[in-house]
């Protein structure tokens, strides 16, 4: 059985939030930390809107929720290494608030839920962090922006505010079967609304009626927040990497990129899929879907445990060499444009990133001020550890902003047919994105989402 494949089976147990505390201590005492040390974190406060007193929509810190699995406002926890003791602090009843909201969760309720030792209420976190025993109060590691002005310290030996945070953030990037297991889930549901999408593509007037059909999809099955903010992108809008307009009207574009998930208990989808609105692709638009559709199958194919991601990254960028050269696109030795950089003007973003908590997840080691073009925005550097859950990404787009630059200079505009060129302007750009579980000696693709030219084509004509 693939990892955490029977995801509901899965999650009828609790969020690992010990083992995740177990991993992130043992991340700080590999770099020299305190074996008797306190790890103190804070959730996110719930806000009210500015000018307003409606509440603003809370998101919880996912540094707090990957040690806790809580997804309560204005909580707390701590972790004692030394004896392995989990501690979470929730609100306690308030009168006043109850008559507007009910009860809250009671700690005893918190406990039972949550994967913890004990649970107290908030009025008790200063006494518990002022009553620690001696071997326990060496080192307190807390992330310092998140520590309330209330909460005091003194008790402790030492304070350490800058492990914490790569701890958990290196810690995220392998998972466990429950959080695999989650974004599995995810997957599905934002499968669905994709599918859902391409059967209204070729009734709908405008790029925010699709828009809602996904929104629909996912919040009737219970993921009410969505991963990140929609693309829905008809014709040339594809070609703006993070177009977020969605509001344009469908007229005669041919294709529509979206690039949506949704979010289950803090764990993203990140899904993006091209196809005909009409259902039946141009010569153009059918000629780049199929170089990027190459692109995508053979670097997934090239995935494993231990696998450089820059290599995989300029595998896509051979490929799509190659496609765009077989259409006169681009002109010259393919050796010679990859030494140019020139196919970062149709292909100008990484091959992918990191999915977890966040939809650009932790632990990528990005290096944003590299000279070389074909890297800077790759968002992952380095070898891809099992456990990991990686986008493949590849595009190609003809993002007039992006390529006339390079049909300016000398140097780039000889391996650029710009007669050829002419007839790609209206295909917008084409992505398709896939969410990779890296195995040892392989993977496992967690999007179920249809992304055959076949498959598409039937969808989007039976409606």
């Amino acid at each position: 059985m693939a990892i955490a494949e029977n995801y509901d089976e899965v999650l009828q147990g609790k969020y690992p939030a010990k083992e995740h505390a177990r991993k992130v201590a043992k991340w700080i005492i590999d770099k020299g930390g305190d074996k008797n040390g306190t790890i103190y974190l804070e959730a996110q406060k719930q806000k009210l809107q500015e000018d307003n007193d409606s509440e603003a929509p809370f998101r919880q810190r996912r540094y707090f929720f990957y040690l806790s699995g809580c997804e309560l406002p204005d909580s707390y926890l701590t972790y004692e290494i030394a004896t392995d003791k989990l501690t979470l602090f929730v609100p306690p009843v308030e009168p006043d608030e109850v008559i507007w909201s009910g009860l809250p969760m009671s700690p005893k309720e918190a406990k039972a839920k949550y994967d913890i030792d004990e649970c107290k209420t908030t009025k008790e976190v200063n006494p518990h962090l002022a009553s620690e025993t001696e071997s326990a109060r060496s080192t307190i590691y807390a992330i310092q922006e998140q520590v309330s002005d209330d909460i005091t310290f003194l008790s402790y030996n030492e304070k350490e505010f800058s492990l914490l945070k790569p701890a958990i953030e290196y810690s995220r990037v392998t998972k466990s079967d429950y959080e695999i297991a989650l974004i599995r889930k995810a997957n599905v549901i934002s499968t669905t609304a994709h599918v859902n999408v391409m059967k209204a593509a070729a009734k709908a007037k405008n790029e925010c009626e699709l828009e809602a059909v996904f929104l629909k999809s996912c919040v009737e099955r219970n993921a009410k927040n969505q991963a990140y903010h929609s693309i829905v992108a008809a014709g040339e809008n594809g070609a703006t990497l993070h177009y977020v307009h969605n509001a344009d009207t469908i007229k005669n574009q041919n294709l529509l990129l979206l690039d949506a998930g949704c979010e289950v208990d803090c764990y993203a989808s990140d899904i993006t899929r091209t196809f005909p609105i009409k259902g039946d692709f141009t010569t153009e638009s059918l000629a780049i879907y199929n170089i990027v559709l190459d692109m995508q199958k053979q670097c997934i194919d090239a995935l494993k445990a231990g696998v450089l991601w820059d290599s995989i990254h300029e595998l896509a960028h051979k490929i799509a060499i190659k496609g765009l050269l077989d259409l006169g696109i681009l002109k010259g030795d393919a050796q010679a444009i990859f030494k140019a950089r020139t196919s970062v003007a149709f292909f100008p973003h990484g091959l992918g990133h990191y999915l977890g908590m966040d939809t650009h997840d932790t632990g990528g080691n990005a290096n944003y001020a590299d000279k070389d073009s074909m890297f800077r925005y790759l968002r992952v550097r380095g070898t891809l550890p099992a456990r990991s859950v990686i986008t493949v990404e590849p595009g190609i787009y003809f993002c007039r902003f992006i390529i006339e630059p390079y049909l300016k200079d000398a140097e780039q505009s000889k391996f650029i047919d710009e007669k050829v060129l002419e007839k790609y302007w209206s295909v917008g750009g084409v992505r398709i994105e896939d969410n990779i579980l890296i195995v040892e000696g392989g993977v496992e693709n967690l999007t179920p989402t249809p992304k055959e030219v076949d498959e598409i084509v039937k969808l989007v004509k039976e409606g």
